[in-house]
């Protein structure tokens, strides 16, 4: 009996703890999610020059990216770069091509008139694919799951806890960017960024060509 009562208070306090790690992670990560990055600027620019439904299609794809990141770095991925650090290597030189080419479409088409009347319908069941490989290519995506994410896991997570993360990160991925797609694709928002299309797109694409040759030069050195 009294090793029964002991050990209710130690999984009381272990429960508490494990509830304690996933809300400090999903604010953190939250908190990584809001600050600018390539996610906000293609989840803004798809809701703004097509619609808010298809912003919502991109970040559903921003979350199943979300769900191979997390799953990597919980079943050891700062472990597989360490012991394979080309591998890490070959990854930035994916993602910064993939950011050198969106950048070179938004910023060839920055001239070119928006037919919102058609934008919706074209090339819809593509979003989610271009939300999903935005995530993999994410720089800060990268850096986040690989380091700071990992340095807050317990030691031995749970089976429960495991799962209660990978839920967490990516309904903190999908809501914000939904909220941003929902807010960016009103009818007043869009009207402004169609006056300023060509330099809103241009100034875009120069942030993400910068950041893709910045990530291209860091996996050369």
């Amino acid at each position: 009996m009294g090793r029964r009562h002991q050990s209710r208070p130690v999984e009381g306090r272990l429960l508490s703890d494990n509830l304690t790690t996933l809300v400090s992670i999903g604010l953190v990560q939250l908190l990584a999610v809001i600050s600018p990055g390539p996610s906000f600027l293609i989840t803004a620019k798809t809701a703004v020059s097509r619609s808010s439904g298809d912003g919502i299609k991109l970040a559903l794809g921003l979350g199943l990216g979300t769900v191979v990141w997390a799953t990597a770095a919980l079943l050891g991925l700062n472990a597989l770069f360490a012991a394979m650090p080309m591998l890490f290597s070959a990854m930035k030189v994916m993602g910064a091509l993939f950011l050198l080419w969106i950048a070179l479409q938004i910023f060839r088409h920055a001239a070119s008139a928006v037919d919102l009347e058609h934008a919706a319908g074209a090339g819809s069941q593509h979003l989610i694919l271009k939300g999903f490989m935005t995530q993999l290519s994410n720089p800060k995506v990268v850096v986040f799951f690989g380091s700071v994410f990992v340095a807050m896991l317990p030691a031995d997570p749970s089976p429960w806890m495991v799962a209660a993360l990978v839920v967490i990160v990516t309904l903190n991925e999908v809501v914000w960017y939904s909220l941003v797609a929902l807010f960016i694709g009103q009818a007043g928002v869009r009207a402004r960024y169609l006056r300023a299309k060509t330099w809103i797109d241009r100034g875009t694409s120069v942030f993400l060509g910068g950041l893709g040759l910045r990530l291209l030069l860091s996996a050369r050195s």
